[in-house]
């Protein structure tokens, strides 16, 4: 492999087509970030590529500027297929394409992913789509379908490989890039380089560029970074108890799914919350609204995604929540630096269990920065700062309008009422609207962290808040249970650890899914597809012990 390294010029000198450079201009982009320096003359010259970069690099538009600038537009077929492990990638990704060729007469892009209607997909392949985006279980089935056609290609992407490693699809990406023609331009992205990734890279990539841009994690020294040790059945009640208590001016909660954002939005706002969500499915006027309501002090929580969350600057920000774990240090860098702008003091508190330290040793090392214990406040500390919040409300009250209402409190001490008894009873009317203190779980006890690349073990019985389901592919579809894991999720836009125990049998597999899930999931679920069959969820009801009708094997996950 050779290495490039090169001096970042503006984006005008990069010999980009002027409808692509003019698009970028704009945008307001104008000197480009490392990765895009590096790697978009590369690619522009039709080289193979392995890049290694972390998410927010700018990776996006250092292969879609080029790619794009290449296009044959005439030509309607699929000229440059993306392969990326999320439909929340797939679809950041897709956006950014139709963006960046927002001035190209004819561009189509099409986004193959799991939880969208087939009737869509199929009609911009239809329409000629030149660039599909997806993800691997949804591009192998439309390949089985025949809707998909890779001959034409002329460049093939795949989008964070080693996450797609993680979640079990690397035999869709090994078939991906075995049917994509030889003369096809290979560009692989990777923040780390697993031995089976480097097996692909040896045998498809001809002579490829290799770019790395190092992670640059650091963390302000203005920022105190704290640990809860929870799990995810008590992250609620422990984020609304830090909200209340903890000094927050305004926070960001840090969520890993558009699902999770618009959930957590819900369940805050019923607690009396002033909450907005910020994920990446916002059109800019709607972004821009939101984020000018959270200067205004309109809202003081604001739920979002780590892509949706890029650049967003907001002094009075005092807090940072991680609600779920980043993905890597990078993302976790760009979360806690939201707060303590501008040489600001700025809290990051991270939600971790027991079995996720391993993770959070990760984040540690990478930022040079320890992250404290945090206690939540118990029950006592929670009533403690309501009466001293009230107390205040109440000598603020003396201050104001106590006049106005000395006729009423004097009637009813004529009446023979104690005034002591009187206070109490208006105290207890002025705080009625008081939330009711929730129940804490305590922490799950500590396991042994899996190994990088391995699918984690689930517990053994029955999960408590959990309901088994039966899918209908096993042991002789070859299926693993990443495979299961990644088309549940996806499908079903929910993160993959709230997907429980999954033992596989030979003909069928069972599942645990968290139960209340609404049946528009659960149908979308069921036509998710893995080994090009269609899943077929349906609630299992056979006895735990009911033998297995072939050979009784099981695996878990």
């Amino acid at each position: 492999m050779t290495s490039t390294s090169v001096a970042s010029p503006s984006f005008g000198d990069l010999a980009l087509l002027p409808a692509v450079l003019s698009a970028v201009e704009t945008l307001g982009y104008a000197t480009p970030s490392p990765i895009q320096a590096q790697t978009i003359p590369a690619l522009l010259e039709g080289r193979d590529m392995l890049g290694q970069a972390q998410t927010g690099t700018g990776k996006t538009a250092a292969f879609a500027l080029p790619i794009l600038s290449r296009l044959e537009l005439e030509r309607r077929e699929p000229q440059v297929l993306v392969l990326a492990p999320t439909r929340e990638l797939a679809q950041q990704v897709a956006a950014s394409f139709s963006k960046y060729g927002q001035n190209l007469k004819g561009l189509e892009v099409a986004t193959l992913c799991g939880g969208m209607e087939y009737r869509d997909q199929l009609q911009a392949l239809r329409r000629g789509a030149q660039v599909v985006v997806g993800t691997p279980g949804r591009i192998i089935d439309h390949l089985n379908r025949g809707s998909l056609k890779l001959g034409g290609l002329s460049a093939l992407v795949l989008d964070e490989a080693d996450e797609m490693l993680r979640m079990g699809f690397i035999d869709d990406v090994k078939r991906v890039v075995a049917d994509t023609p030889k003369d096809a331009q290979r560009v692989f992205f990777s923040a780390t380089l697993p031995t089976e990734i480097e097996r692909i890279v040896n045998q498809y990539l001809v002579e490829p560029v290799k770019v790395t841009i190092e992670s640059r994690a650091s963390s302000g020294d203005n920022i105190e970074q704290r640990r809860v040790r929870i799990d995810g059945g008590a992250k609620l009640e422990a984020l609304a108890r830090i909200l209340e208590v903890e000094p927050v001016d305004a926070a960001i909660v840090f969520v890993r799914t558009r699902a999770a954002c618009t959930t957590l939005m819900e369940q805050l706002s019923a607690r009396g919350l002033s909450v907005a969500s910020l994920s990446g499915d916002l059109d800019q006027s709607l972004r821009e609204r939101t984020i000018t309501r959270l200067k205004r002090s309109k809202i003081d929580v604001l739920i979002a995604t780590d892509v949706a969350a890029r650049g967003l600057d907001v002094p009075r920000i005092t807090h940072v929540i991680n609600y779920d774990l980043p993905q890597d240090a990078e993302a976790y860098t760009h979360r806690i630096g939201r707060t303590g702008r501008a040489g600001r003091a700025g809290v990051a508190i991270t939600f971790a269990g027991n079995r996720e330290g391993r993770k959070v040793g990760w984040l540690e090392r990478a930022t040079g920065r320890k992250m404290e214990d945090m206690e939540l406040p118990d029950e006592a500390a929670i009533r403690a700062h309501r009466d001293e919040v009230f107390h205040q409300r109440v000598i603020g009250s003396l201050t104001k309008d106590a006049d106005t209402q000395h006729d009423l409190v004097e009637r009813l001490i004529a009446e023979g009422y104690d005034p002591v008894e009187l206070a109490c009873a208006f105290a207890a009317l002025a705080r009625a609207d008081e939330a009711p203190i929730g129940r804490l779980q305590a922490p799950r006890k500590e396991q042994r962290a899996p190994r990088e690349g391995k699918a984690p073990r689930r517990e053994r019985g029955s999960s408590e808040g959990m309901i088994r389901y039966r899918v209908s592919v096993g042991h002789k579809d070859g299926i693993k249970p990443g495979q299961l894991v990644g088309a549940l999720a996806n499908e079903g836009g929910i993160e993959g650890n709230r997907i429980g125990r999954i033992d596989i049998r030979n003909a069928f597999s069972v599942v645990e899914l968290p139960s209340g899930l609404p049946s528009s999931i659960l149908a979308k679920m069921a036509r998710a597809r893995v080994g090009g069959r269609p899943l077929e969820i349906s609630e299992d009801r056979a006895p735990r012990r009911q033998r297995d009708d072939d050979s009784g094997r099981r695996a878990r996950a």
